[in-house]
């Protein structure tokens, strides 16, 4: 006969089993979370409706808007600026969604689900797992879409469709080091609403100051530097090299990460996921004690 371990509850609070250990439970807790946050995604598919609208309008404004007016490779052509465009899109795409990663959070924990996954038998890192995990999908999807939407505006990949692969799935890794910044934030705020605005505030001057839409080489010097040492230029910059994307007799800048674009992207996005998981788990289990 075997007995259910409890631990101690803090003050005022419920009884809640301890979480059983092991990698493969931990692995099985998080699927099943993720599963949970799929199924809730395909019930109110206005919350993938909504999260294609600002990306699509990004690419037809971009192109058609500013296309002809910004040079990149020394001339103001519309079908280069197109090329060079897509890449800075798909990465602000998968960046943008840590917000909504941040308010599902909020949202659970103002709700009290997550008190209700706290009583049950459970990794405690498998609610955010399972979450992240869930919201990766969703970005997978979106950058399904949106690639389409890119083609039919003139996008082309032109260094096969392995490289494209590499690209895309460097794209959908810095997006998943990203939403654990969102559940960071959503385990902090003690609104979904603060969630959503403190997912997009630092967004904003991380994105643009960066190359994903204009080169480094039209910025200010201290712009330039900043642009070009941003962890998210690094991976745009990786896009642009996998997708065949860079501009014709272009020269990479003397920073390290645009030197060595596909390395920087996996070391940055594997150094925010490793910071900022342990930071969420810990502020998770703080809020669960």
């Amino acid at each position: 006969m075997t007995t259910t371990k409890t631990r101690e509850p803090a003050q005022g609070g419920p009884v809640a089993p301890s979480g059983r250990g092991g990698i493969s439970q931990s692995v099985n807790d998080s699927l099943i979370v993720a599963k949970r946050n799929l199924i809730r995604m395909l019930r109110i598919p206005e919350i993938v409706i909504f999260g294609l609208i600002q990306p699509i309008m990004f690419v037809v404004l971009f192109s058609y808007v500013f296309g002809g007016s910004i040079i990149v490779g020394g001339t103001a052509s519309a079908a280069e600026y197109r090329e060079f465009l897509m890449a800075g899109i798909f990465a602000q795409t998968v960046t943008f969604a840590t917000a909504g990663a941040g308010a599902g959070i909020a949202e659970d924990m103002h709700k009290g689900l997550i008190d209700r996954f706290r009583s049950l038998p459970m990794s405690r890192g498998a609610v955010l797992t399972g979450r992240t995990l869930a919201d990766a999908v969703q970005t997978a999807l979106t950058l399904v879409v949106l690639a389409v939407v890119a083609l039919l505006v003139g996008w082309r990949a032109h260094e096969g469709f392995l490289k494209m692969l590499a690209g895309f799935g460097l794209l959908l890794l810095l997006g998943y080091a990203f939403t654990w910044i969102g559940a960071l934030i959503g385990l902090t705020v003690r609104t979904p609403e603060a969630a959503t605005s403190g997912g997009l505030i630092w967004l904003f001057p991380l994105t643009f100051v960066s190359v994903a839409f204009v080169p480094s080489e039209n910025m200010p010097n201290f712009l330039a530097t900043i642009a070009q040492w941003n962890p998210f230029s690094a991976t745009v910059q990786a896009a642009r090299e996998l997708f065949g994307n860079l501009p014709p007799n272009y020269v990479a800048p003397d920073a390290w990460p645009m030197q060595n674009p596909v390395l920087a992207s996996v070391l940055y996005s594997l150094l925010i996921i490793v910071v900022f998981r342990t930071l969420a788990v810990r502020k998770y289990r703080r809020a669960a004690a």
